[in-house]
């Protein structure tokens, strides 16, 4: 069954009396269970792909539908209610809450989804030992490093058991080992039956993944 599938995606930005054609007619299609790195080089719109993607941004024209979900017929209000469920979100900076624990940043999606903090917690607890943070569950992000951070984040990810992972860059701001470490878990997710999309400019993180698709100039290479 096919999770994604994007026909003729167009994407274009104004900027001043210009017009710039970020994404031409972006053909995707991506099976449930795959991991799949979408790779390119600095302006290439793989970021503007992942927004629309991510469903943070829409296409100017085309298709997508995630999940059987018509993506590009769907209003602000039924996005925010799609990136909620559908999609979990890794972050390169990991988007962590400092001010909360390991624990409340992890459970923050499913809160907001209306689940009870009592099963949120058990969810939570469960995703973090998964991810090998069960001796920092209290702790706050500033007392964590940069791995573990990450970790956390995963942990996020996954509470929701969403149609995809999306990770922005997930190693960028890691060093060599850590980076490893960090695409190990992703290979078990895989392994587990997880989708996972991953943005990189990264050829060596690409080849992680069991299939590439490259974006150049804004056109699936």
């Amino acid at each position: 069954m096919n999770v994604i599938e994007m026909n003729n995606i167009c994407k274009s930005y104004q900027m001043g009396a210009e017009k710039l054609q970020v994404l031409k007619d972006v053909c995707i299609t991506i099976e449930q269970g795959e991991f799949v790195a979408i790779l390119g080089p600095s302006g290439s719109g793989k970021s503007t792909l992942m927004n629309i993607i991510g469903c943070m941004d829409i296409s100017d024209s085309g298709e997508y539908t995630l999940s059987g979900i018509p993506v590009h017929k769907s209003r602000e209000s039924k996005l925010g209610k799609i990136r909620n469920e559908q999609i979990g979100f890794i972050f390169q900076k990991y988007q962590l809450i400092n001010k909360y624990n390991v624990l409340q940043n992890v459970i923050l999606p499913l809160l907001a989804r209306g689940q009870s903090r009592r099963q949120a917690k058990h969810v939570g607890i469960e995703k973090i030992r998964s991810v090998g943070l069960s001796d920092r569950i209290y702790h706050k992000p500033s007392e964590l490093s940069g791995g573990q951070q990450q970790r956390v984040a995963i942990a996020r990810a996954i509470a929701g058991n969403p149609s995809i992972l999306l990770a922005d860059e997930p190693t960028g701001a890691l060093d060599t080992n850590t980076g490893k470490e960090v695409m190990e878990i992703f290979k078990k997710l895989h392994q587990e039956g997880n989708t996972i999309v991953m943005i990189t400019h990264d050829v060596g993180i690409a080849e992680n993944a069991e299939r590439i698709i490259r974006i150049v100039d804004g056109c699936v290479a």
